[in-house]
């Protein structure tokens, strides 16, 4: 049987997980139901190798022989605090909980891949030269109240040891199905967050000039934000500040006495990352030539996601051997954030680089196929169709500061 049809033998148990997933999301680093259907259903198709628990609700599975390099694949697993409103007999009965961002999706594909891993290591075993290991992530979309997302949890547990590469994707449902996208070097935007608080004296809203006027200076203060991209830094290096909250007084006659911001920062260059915060901080001063003060806080985000060229070609090149349609695109994705950035990236002499491994072509063949296959037909979610991306992280990890933010929708 070809892997296409073992592929398509798979379609309705595929369905079915991925369905059962839907209907009961859970947020991150609460992936209980979630972690224990994948343990149950790798049990059942027969690996041994299973970890549960790791970086708090994630599992991991490994299959393979030990005499080459290890190969990861991740899938995150956890859902969105969004009320669903779909009419799909399959949709959430979790209040306020919503599988938004196609990690159910992400989750069954894994599923499939493991079932096709099994059947050829069933089958020729003994051709394989090194092991597969899967990651079911949690917690991809927030940080736990430690400060850290899913991705650092599972490296904190030793999850990517010895690990030469890893790979994930991300389904897309504005994009057609059956295309296979895919972006070398940075694909995604490091991501932080600002608060700042203006300060005056405030004072009654008919003496105005017996105070300072905190919403005076926020008039000030405003166009200064706005134009750190356009007139601060180079037009050549892509970046964004967007507020997102600006929340002072509460009654019509009374000068408040502070205003409070709340912003992100969006940006690929690392350089270009701290010069945001300085400009801000910049502009942030300008309130005290008004007869005002500041308190600015910068919550460092997920940096920006580098995907690496080698890994990147191994994809596109199996894509492509497998008939479906490749698109390299010559952009990132979005100023968009993704915890993936946090797997490690492999020491040189981990990773055999002059061909693709076998144990390489074999998974990432059998993900490309099982992508394809359930855009066809995953339906529900918020839109119908769905592509594939993916994604291979080309900085080592660093701890991600001690700061609870939710962090973007790769979907949005």
């Amino acid at each position: 049987m070809s892997l296409l049809s073992q592929a398509h033998a798979l379609a309705g148990e595929m369905s079915r997980l991925r369905r059962e997933i839907h209907q009961h999301p859970e947020l991150g680093f609460r992936e209980f139901r979630t972690a224990a259907l994948v343990a149950d259903t790798l049990a059942e198709i027969g690996y041994t190798d299973i970890r549960t628990q790791v970086g708090r609700t994630g599992v991991v599975a490994e299959i393979g022989r030990a005499d080459g390099p290890v190969l990861a694949i991740r899938a995150d697993m956890d859902a969105l605090p969004i009320v669903e409103q779909t009419a799909v007999p399959f949709a959430s009965q979790n209040a306020g909980i919503m599988h938004a961002c196609g990690h159910d999706a992400h989750t069954a594909i894994l599923l499939g891949v493991a079932h096709l891993l099994r059947q050829q290591f069933t089958a020729a075993g003994e051709q394989w030269h090194g092991r597969v290991r899967l990651l079911f992530q949690p917690s991809e979309e927030q940080w736990g109240e430690d400060g850290i997302s899913g991705a650092t949890a599972m490296v904190q547990d030793g999850a990517l040891e010895g690990v030469a590469a890893v790979i994930a994707l991300h389904v897309a449902a504005e994009r057609p199905s059956g295309v296979c996208y895919f972006r070398e070097g940075y694909a995604t935007a490091a991501g932080d967050i600002f608060d700042l608080w203006v300060r005056g004296t405030g004072g009654h809203g008919a003496y105005p000039h017996e105070g300072t006027d905190p919403l005076f200076m926020l008039a000030e203060l405003l166009p200064q934000l706005y134009a750190i991209p356009s007139r601060r830094i180079n037009p050549l290096d892509p970046c964004v500040v967007s507020l997102g909250s600006i929340q002072s007084g509460s009654a019509d006659n009374v000068i408040p006495h502070e205003v409070y911001i709340n912003g992100t920062t969006r940006a690929f260059s690392e350089t270009v990352r701290q010069q945001l915060w300085q400009e801000i901080e910049t502009a942030a001063k300008t309130v005290e030539t008004l007869g005002g003060s500041y308190q600015l806080k910068i919550g460092k985000g997920y940096d920006a996601l580098y995907n690496d060229p080698q890994v990147n070609g191994w994809l596109q090149n199996s894509a492509a051997e497998l008939g479906l349609e490749v698109v390299a695109v010559p952009h990132p994705f979005g100023m968009i954030g993704e915890d993936f950035t946090y797997m490690p990236k492999p020491p040189p002499a981990r990773c055999s680089c002059s061909e693709r491994p076998m144990v390489a072509v074999a998974i990432i063949r059998r993900c490309l196929i099982l992508t394809r296959l359930f855009c066809r037909w995953r339906g529900g979610g918020r839109r119908g169709q769905g592509g594939a991306r993916a994604f291979r992280n080309g900085d080592r990890p660093r701890q991600l500061p001690l700061k609870s933010r939710k962090s973007d929708c790769n979907m949005s």
